[in-house]
């Protein structure tokens, strides 16, 4: 298998076709918009996206900004019965790798794809934290347990300030000002370790009663 791969697609006869010629050497999700597309980006990990250009609600040029806004940076192939130039530049302008014109073959569709993910540059080998890796390049934290967890942006800048100095113990205040804007209740910080250790680890982040938090080392 190539890894794992997301259709996004709404055609009811084009998208479960794909799916069925692409599961020989991928394992696919279909979805069939771009909010169900993006739901299952952050909640699953995917080594490759096929997205249409064209969706109901939000279009796969929206898809592909909102994924690169959130610096998730899997290749993506975007697909269009729009041939002209200036779709082709405003697809990959809104972030796609590669463009592929409808009608296509099959055939062209594989070989795209396994040029994209060949030729794709993985992310900087990840911090380690415990038995835990933490990827601040594109906002996830792989578990020894459970595979790879994506984070928000908020929660990535607040590990990534903990992990530049694990053995150092950073005060509210600090974390407050270096990770969140300007007006942000104090509270911002004691939220955002509760969402951490939800996705992640109770211990991943340690408290230091009267001084606040440092990086913990979960197993």
């Amino acid at each position: 298998m190539s890894g794992r791969l997301l259709i996004v697609e709404d055609d009811p006869r084009l998208g479960p076709i794909m799916r069925d010629v692409l599961a020989s050497t991928w394992t696919v999700q279909l979805c069939s918009s771009a909010e169900e597309g993006l739901d299952a980006v952050l909640t699953r990990g995917f080594d490759a996206v096929v997205t249409d250009r064209r969706l109901p609600g939000m279009s796969g040029e929206d898809l592909v900004r909102e994924l690169r806004r959130r610096r998730i940076g899997m290749p993506i192939l975007m697909l269009t019965a729009l041939g002209e130039l200036h779709d082709r530049v405003e697809g990959l302008d809104a972030g796609a790798n590669d463009y592929l014109v409808k009608p296509f073959e099959f055939e062209e569709l594989s070989a795209r794809l396994r040029a994209l993910t060949r030729d794709y540059t993985a992310p900087a080998a990840g911090i380690a934290i415990g038995g835990w890796t933490f990827h601040p390049d594109d906002h996830s934290i792989d578990s020894p347990y459970a595979g790879r967890i994506l984070l928000t942006e908020a929660e990535s800048a607040f590990l990534a300030v903990l992990a530049a100095q694990p053995e150092r113990t950073f005060s509210r205040e600090y974390l407050l000002e270096a990770v969140f804007a300007r007006g942000e209740s104090p509270t911002t910080v004691e939220t955002y370790v509760h969402y951490i250790r939800r996705k992640t680890d109770r211990d991943l982040i340690q408290t230091v009663r009267g001084a606040g938090y440092r990086l913990g080392t979960p197993a």
